[in-house]
């Protein structure tokens, strides 16, 4: 049985609250006095189940709220992730034609220099090595790394050392513990 009320404090908004069906013979037994355990009662008994359901309806919409905000800003960061990582795909393509006369080897560091015809291509020799005499612009300095990737000089520390990390991952666990659970041993030791 539905019945629809307005709050006192809030006489322009109206909740909707279900009520229980009433029976005259719950689970089959007859009742002494129907009337005794079926009537309203006091009509504020209503306005308080209204304010628990309207109560209710907002802490769900906060949640909702809460949550999605959280969703949004995931799906942010991880389209600033993918932004990255196209970024990084046409450096690196644009870098794997860049004209060379040489093999390059994941590894090595290579110069990249600019004609003037506009034509841009790797050396091995870096704008320090060719001092006064360096014949074109440079552009930059690029370090080949195993998977073919390339990382412009000022990243190449940074890299190196999260390669260390991962090596040292790898080497020290050759597999992972079985998942028994949450673990928060550390977290909550002093």
């Amino acid at each position: 049985m539905d019945r629809t009320v307005s709050l006192p404090n809030q006489p322009e908004q109206n909740s909707t609250v279900t009520l229980v069906e009433s029976s005259s013979a719950p689970s089959g037994l007859e009742l002494v006095n129907a009337y005794q355990t079926t009537r309203l009662g006091d009509p504020m008994d209503l306005v308080v189940l209204a304010a628990q359901v309207q109560k209710g309806d907002e802490f769900v919409k906060a949640n909702a709220c809460n949550k999605l905000t959280v969703i949004a800003e995931q799906i942010r960061y991880l389209q600033e992730q993918a932004r990255k990582a196209l970024e990084e795909a046409k450096r690196d393509a644009d870098l794997h034609h860049a004209a060379c006369n040489l093999v390059k080897k994941p590894g090595n560091m290579y110069y990249l220099y600019e004609r003037p015809s506009g034509q841009k291509y790797f050396s091995i020799i870096s704008p320090k090595e060719w001092g006064q005499s360096c014949p074109h612009p440079f552009i930059g300095a690029f370090k080949l790394q195993h998977d073919m990737s390339w990382t412009p000089i000022e990243d190449v520390e940074k890299k190196e050392v999260e390669i260390a990390i991962m090596d040292k991952l790898l080497s020290q666990q050759t597999s992972l513990p079985p998942y028994r659970g949450l673990n928060f041993k550390g977290l909550t030791e002093s």
